[in-house]
């Protein structure tokens, strides 16, 4: 097989490039109203889930289709998403403006913390992949974190170290901006999958 083949390697690398920037700008492209934001997340993991398994077909076309099909339970899921993060950042201005700094917020704020990653971190994933309510989707992504803790913490520091390399120089910056959230999504989607299929195979037996 030629390395420069249609086969190869190296067009297998630039195919998979392209998707990830193309996948990028539709999730860009229709987060940008706000209230779609979770909507376009659930759509983007539903193509990520998709190439994990090496299924992926039309990127905007599958992107699309799912957007419309969880438009109202994504964009719900993502107002939520959004609520949360606003509420984390006004506990943390809580504890910096008030002059006695109370430790009560500065805790309550890393337990937000806590909580809010495992409730979100496979929630959009889920809801790609499974007919459930916003309220059991939440509840079973709090479960799988717990479920597999210690992949779980691996998957938050390869996301941290993916974003800290984004973040390394100008050039990278503009890679991340081409196609950050998509490697997110995508990273993410590779753990979850796994998880989802174990589950899966529990179920049966």
């Amino acid at each position: 097989m030629s390395f420069f083949s249609v086969d190869g390697p190296l067009y297998r690398f630039i195919s998979r490039f392209w998707d990830m920037i193309k996948l990028n700008f539709l999730w860009l492209l229709c987060s940008l109203p706000i209230v779609t934001m979770g909507a376009s997340t659930t759509a983007a993991f539903s193509i990520t889930l998709k190439m994990v398994d090496e299924q992926e077909g039309y990127i905007a076309k599958d992107f699309f289709k799912a957007f419309k099909s969880n438009l109202k339970q994504g964009s719900m899921m993502g107002i939520l998403f959004l609520i949360a993060i606003v509420a984390l950042w006004l506990d943390f201005q809580f504890f910096n403006l008030l002059d006695t700094n109370p430790v009560i917020f500065l805790i309550m704020g890393f337990v937000g913390i806590f909580i809010f990653t495992l409730t979100f971190l496979y929630a959009f994933p889920l809801l790609a992949r499974y007919q459930n309510s916003i309220i059991n989707t939440m509840k079973n992504s709090f479960d799988i974190s717990i479920r597999y803790f210690v992949r779980t913490l691996l998957l938050i520091f390869v996301l941290i170290f993916e974003v800290l390399i984004c973040m390394w120089n100008e050039w990278t910056l503009i890679v991340g901006v081409l196609i950050g959230p998509a490697c997110i999504f995508l990273t993410i989607s590779g753990f979850a999958l796994r998880f989802f299929r174990e589950l899966e195979k529990e179920a049966q037996t």
